[in-house]
């Protein structure tokens, strides 16, 4: 099939394109939306810019699409676009969607009425199950927000190890923290993983935290020949 992904960036959008070339599917676009409501409910908005260097180290087209991220407003600007691609012959749109019911049912609704396949390789998986094969199939994964109790300063720009997962499931007995953030603990950044023939290297950053949130902004990177 003719596909695009949903794509922040972050670990789950891109392993769902992992799956959707495992699929044999052909990957045709990301969509990247990027909301001006740093709450957005929808879409993920820590270092969305970085979604162009992702695309060219994946060498898949991305299409950029602005939205004010106002609640349920911000669904027709995802609408629009995505019948835009369903008249040039997409005909499935892939999620990262683990467990929120929110956002799958939103985008499912939309797939619908367009008569698109919505398809979400990682719903309901296993988080620690998950986080493991993350590491496993070797996903370079960041993390580039924090927003939960036990993931301090010291976990922003952090790469998550097997040692991290341990540290993860202390912090999800104790805090209740979703291992693999699905309730927004965390947003992260995928630098390298087995879909790159380009390697992310960050070159300059800063670290903003606030009380009890946190966020590790990419001023400058490059990308590395693998």
């Amino acid at each position: 099939m003719k596909a695009a992904i949903l794509y922040s960036g972050g670990k789950d959008s891109t392993m769902a394109t992992y799956h959707a070339i495992k699929n044999n599917d052909t990957i045709k676009y990301l969509i990247s939306i990027k909301s001006k409501n740093n709450e957005s409910y929808m879409f993920h908005v820590p270092n969305i810019h970085m979604t162009k260097m992702c695309s060219e180290a994946m060498n898949i087209p991305l299409i950029e699409v602005e939205t004010e991220g106002k609640k349920e407003e911000e669904l027709k600007d995802l609408e629009e676009i995505l019948k835009k691609l369903k008249e040039e012959g997409i005909e499935a749109i892939y999620t990262g969607a683990i467990e929120s019911t929110y956002q799958r049912s939103r985008i499912d609704n939309i797939c619908k009425n367009l008569d698109l396949k919505g398809i979400s390789p990682l719903w309901h998986k296993d988080p620690e199950e998950y986080m493991n094969e993350l590491i496993d199939n070797k996903f370079k994964v960041m993390i580039v927000s924090t927003a939960a109790m036990g993931l301090d300063e010291k976990w922003l720009g952090k790469v998550i190890e097997k040692d991290s997962i341990n540290q993860l499931k202390e912090l999800n007995k104790k805090y209740g923290v979703h291992m693999a953030f699905e309730g927004g603990e965390a947003e992260t950044l995928v630098l390298d993983c087995p879909i790159y023939k380009k390697e992310i290297i960050i070159d300059k950053s800063e670290k903003i935290v606030n009380y009890d949130t946190g966020i590790y902004i990419i001023q400058e990177a490059h990308l590395k020949e693998k």
